[in-house]
């Protein structure tokens, strides 16, 4: 496949921010980038693959706030052309039209700020509300009602579901995840190592990324979950395993007993 240069584009990531200050304004003299044919590459502050956003930070902040403007701009514009509101037309147009949105890619880009995890489930929130048999109720009643996952949930639901592609070679296994046979937890992931001595940023990055936050959802799923060999068995025992959990997503005005994520639940159940 040849390379289509004039759409190459140049993000610079450092890991320590005063080291990509001392770049800025971009200088020839200190460093360039150049296509075969010559055209000089300028650096970007975010760069978009794929259809996600990557910024310079390696923070998914600009990606998320384009990703939920686009799903207000698709939920309003549902909302005006259909009348009804009745909750089963609305969930289908709201799981093909909007939701769709908010989710492309989410093993990717998953959130940790508690801000943004907001800004997302916010989508979810104020459309659910415009359901006539359903406006009296609080959004965590609403989503038991409706028996609908948060969107939280759902993200890291697809990256366990995402864990058991690599594992079982239905993904290709890019980021080279490790697992290991145990005689009582059966498949487990491997944890990648983490530098000593860095800093609080990059720690942040490494408990949010894939490759950490994957393997550590994975580690608690049942075993008889996890040995299931059919992808469709798989999906069905693990959205009956996640059911067994709360699902009290992080939203403005209310008061969350933990953070939502499955990690948090599992670590409270073993207590």
């Amino acid at each position: 496949m040849q390379l289509h240069e004039q759409k190459s584009e140049l993000v610079i990531h450092r890991h320590k921010l005063g080291d990509l200050f001392q770049e800025l304004p971009f200088s020839p003299l200190t460093m360039s980038y150049a296509s075969s044919t010559g055209e000089a590459l300028y650096p970007s502050e975010n760069v978009r693959d794929l259809g996600v956003t990557v910024s310079h930070d390696l923070s998914w902040s600009h990606h998320i706030c384009e990703t939920v403007a686009k799903a207000r701009n698709v939920a309003s514009w549902v909302l005006s052309v259909f009348k009804t509101r009745n909750k089963d037309v609305m969930l289908t147009l709201y799981k093909s039209l909007v939701r769709s949105i908010l989710e492309f890619n989410s093993p990717v880009w998953n959130p940790t700020k508690v801000g943004e995890i907001q800004a997302i489930e916010g989508v979810q929130r104020t459309f659910t509300n415009r359901i006539s048999a359903l406006k009296s109720d609080d959004y965590w009643k609403r989503l038991k009602e409706m028996s609908l996952m948060s969107l939280q949930r759902r993200r890291e639901r697809y990256i366990i579901l995402q864990v058991w592609k690599i594992l079982n070679g239905v993904s290709p296994n890019d980021i080279g995840m490790k697992f290991r046979e145990t005689s009582r937890r059966g498949t487990i992931a491997i944890t990648p190592p983490l530098v000593k001595g860095c800093s609080q940023r990059n720690q942040s990055l490494y408990d949010g990324s894939f490759a950490v936050l994957g393997a550590r959802l994975w580690n608690i799923v049942p075993v008889e979950v996890k040995s299931l060999k059919t992808f469709l068995s798989f999906k069905e025992k693990l959205s009956r395993f996640l059911a067994t959990f709360p699902d009290n997503p992080p939203v403005r005005g209310y008061s969350c007993a933990n953070s939502n994520s499955l990690l948090d639940w599992a670590g409270a159940r073993r207590l």
